[in-house]
């Protein structure tokens, strides 16, 4: 069982992620191989190892993870996925505002955390195909803690190859951040464009 503060910590993974396991993709139009999904990833998991043992500023820490969300990472699913059917009813200035203001508060939200990965790693094993998407499986070793089992779903449904969801330890953390972004919205009394405003501050 997890306890809070490793919960905390394996989260971070779900941040960049970005994340959406409810987008459905034909098989029909899967060009992605099993090969180019861990290429991905570990790439990913290259910079991510970089940028926690780089000894760089908190600062210069969030800007380094900004640029990886958004290079590794389908951000407009990841975006329109955690806040659910308020997405559809914005219109289009607000749904592009949302998902730049989005984009900067999960990188400094995850990016923060990854501090307590310092001195850590993240390894890539396999990737195989699940229903029209790769799986990539990889393990997280911290400092003294047990290692953990990272899942990475990639899929080419945006022109490219990109993760847009992480299962961490069977454990799907995009439905926590679905779940805070729309207590943040039930909060602002359903006010998007308040969200969005506050998004940039958080």
């Amino acid at each position: 069982m997890l306890n809070d503060t490793s919960l905390s910590r394996r989260a971070i993974l779900a941040g960049l992620a970005g994340i959406s396991a409810l987008v459905a993709l034909p098989r029909a139009a899967l060009a992605l191989t099993a090969e180019q999904a861990q290429e991905l990833v570990n790439k990913t998991v290259d910079e991510i190892n970089s940028i926690i043992n780089s000894g760089k500023s908190e600062t210069a820490m969030l800007g380094s993870f900004e640029k990886l969300f958004t290079s590794y990472a389908d951000v407009a699913t990841i975006a329109q996925s955690v806040l659910g059917p308020a997405f559809k009813t914005a219109t289009n200035g607000q749904r592009t505002a949302y998902t730049s203001a989005f984009q900067g508060y999960i990188s400094r939200k995850y990016g923060r955390r990854f501090r307590e990965f310092i001195g850590g790693k993240i390894e890539v094993a396999e990737a195989r195909a699940v229903k029209s998407y790769f799986e990539v499986i990889s393990t997280a070793y911290l400092q003294g803690e047990a290692p953990f089992e990272v899942r990475w779903h990639v899929s080419d449904k945006s022109g490219k190859s990109l993760f847009f969801n992480i299962i961490i330890e069977g454990v799907n953390m995009l439905a926590s951040e679905r779940t805070e972004m729309g207590a943040l919205l039930d909060q602002r009394g359903g006010d998007i464009d308040q969200l969005i405003t506050d998004l940039k501050t958080l």
